[in-house]
């Protein structure tokens, strides 16, 4: 039996280790210093803009379409293994369209959906003030409506995630730090042969591996590092509030996330909303101080688009650190080069959540090709 050793809880991670408890014949421990989704999941908005997204071909594309198709099976399976409920808004997304933006651009992007089998909507901004009277801007021209795109709540997903898993006989080790990865020539080394990472020592003990996947996001680099390989990933912090008005925004039996000038508007419920997202890049030192200033201007930018959210009371705010690859485009999957057993899952930027079902699916089949199953 394999022993799969899985490096990270985060959305990513856990979306691994479910998908691979599917797999006859694995035995997969998954680590992680620190409880799951404490790092970027825990503060990411959920947004999955997918078909909306202005990928329109190719490998970035095509995870946003297996992950968006994924989601529709992947919530109410979750939910029947664990009998935990997993907040999903399938009522879309709304991106707002301002003054100046070229319209041609988005009934191009409607026809290449439409011509993939997906399904958009251009509203003018009659159809928009009837359909989302919260809406009141004169910048706002209309809007783009995807109803295939979703909404979900990333931190109860990862918890679920990781029930399913455990449920299916994953092993999670948490407060657990990987202190080296060893590695290895292969047992028929040639010149061009790849290293083998065979054991990792952690802070429980040591663990011998035949596959290790790294899933870490900001813990990848020093990972990587160990086993003279360094994937360089750069943390960008990104902050949200919640607020609460006590009723909904607009049409109660209507309630997409809303999304203009990369500012969104999150319903969660009981008339309550996320609000997000900033993003800002370190400093000269890597370090990175939460600015006031730059959540606040998403607050006011989210007040100009819906003006009724000038009276509703923050609730909490927070704020988490992305992974963004350096110099290559996010996310990192694949092989880590001079390894044939270690593979990367890592760097995902702005798109953990909406691209973890397809990088779960992605490192089940460097595992377990199609055509061995």
């Amino acid at each position: 039996m394999s022993h799969v050793v899985i490096i990270g809880c985060g959305v990513v991670g856990a979306a691994i280790a479910y998908e691979l408890s599917q797999v006859k014949g694995l035995s997969i421990t998954v680590l992680d210093s620190q409880p799951p989704a404490q790092a970027s999941t825990g503060a990411a908005l959920g947004v999955l803009m997918g078909i909306i997204s202005q990928k329109l071909k190719g490998k970035a594309w095509q995870l946003r379409q297996t992950s968006v198709q994924r989601y529709e099976t992947l919530i109410p399976e979750l939910e029947a293994i664990t009998g935990r409920k997993i907040p999903f808004n399938r009522q879309g997304i709304v991106s707002l369209c301002l003054e100046g933006e070229d319209l041609a651009d988005k009934q191009k992007l409607l026809e290449i959906r439409q011509s993939q089998g997906w399904e958009l909507e251009i509203w003018d901004k009659a159809k928009l003030q009837n359909l989302c009277p919260q809406i009141v801007n004169e910048q706002v021209t209309g809007a783009v409506y995807s109803p295939q795109d979703r909404q979900l709540d990333p931190t109860a997903l990862t918890l679920a995630l990781v029930a399913a898993a455990q449920h299916n006989g994953v092993t999670c080790k948490f407060g657990v730090t990987v202190l080296n990865a060893q590695s290895s020539p292969q047992l028929t080394p040639s010149e061009n042969s790849p290293q083998v990472c065979h054991q990792l020592e952690t802070t429980a003990g040591t663990i011998t591996a035949d596959w290790v996947v790294v899933a870490a996001g900001l813990g990848s680099t020093p990972l990587t590092s160990q086993l003279h390989q360094k994937i360089d990933i750069r943390p960008v912090l990104g902050q949200a509030l919640q607020v609460s008005l006590g009723h909904p925004l607009g049409n109660p039996d209507f309630q997409p996330a809303i999304t203009g000038n990369d500012v969104h508007i999150v319903p969660i419920g009981g008339g309550d909303y996320w609000i997000g997202a900033t993003v800002e890049f370190p400093g000269d030192r890597n370090e990175i101080p939460p600015n006031q200033e730059l959540l606040e201007s998403v607050k006011q930018q989210a007040i100009a688009f819906c003006p009724e959210l000038a009276s509703a009371t923050i609730v909490r705010t927070w704020s988490g650190l992305r992974p963004r690859p350096e110099g290559r485009p996010a996310p990192v999957i694949g092989k880590l080069p001079g390894f044939s057993n270690v593979l990367l899952a890592t760097g995902h930027y702005r798109n953990g959540v909406l691209l973890a079902p397809a990088t779960a699916y992605a490192i089940r089949e460097m595992i377990i090709p199609s055509n061995s199953q």
